[in-house]
């Protein structure tokens, strides 16, 4: 059992949002670039080139999972790992990620769009609708397991 005071709640938290970042990431590129074909991570040049840029994608997806494995190893040989509270931190890593994915990424830098030769409405909707309810129950956990910690 964790203490109360034990200052690792950020590491927790920190290992739960890269988790969840590699996930939504390694999730986005083999379902959405890989499987379905429906985009890839740069799509303002030649397909070569958003190959290209899908392997480096996966890359960083990669590398912040094993980042956020290498902290929960760290944590739980200190026996401070918090399962609820990374829990939360991935729901929100996870959110986190595709809610910027789907503004910044989609509308703002307009990387790539989620499809294209469609009405983007509804993906649109969906991705970023998703992302927020993935954000809010990660937020709802984190603050019932920091109230249960600090009771």
């Amino acid at each position: 059992m964790v203490q109360q005071n034990s200052g690792y709640w950020r590491r927790n938290l920190l290992a739960g949002t890269l988790f969840g970042i590699g996930l939504a990431a390694f999730l986005d590129e083999a379902v959405f670039h890989q499987l379905l074909h429906w985009h890839h991570f740069y799509d303002k040049s030649t397909t070569a080139a958003g190959l290209v840029s899908d392997g480096f994608f996966h890359a960083f997806s990669w590398f912040a999972t094993v980042a956020a494995l290498v902290l929960v190893a760290d944590l739980r040989r200190r026996n401070t790992w918090m399962p609820a509270a990374w829990r939360g931190a991935v729901l929100l890593g996870t959110g986190g990620f595709n809610f910027y994915d789907g503004t910044i990424q989609h509308k703002v830098m307009k990387l790539h769009q989620i499809r294209y030769n469609v009405d983007l409405l509804p993906y649109d909707l969906a991705w970023n609708i998703a992302a927020l309810l993935l954000m809010i129950a990660g937020t709802f956990i984190l603050f019932r397991e920091k109230r249960r910690i600090h009771a």
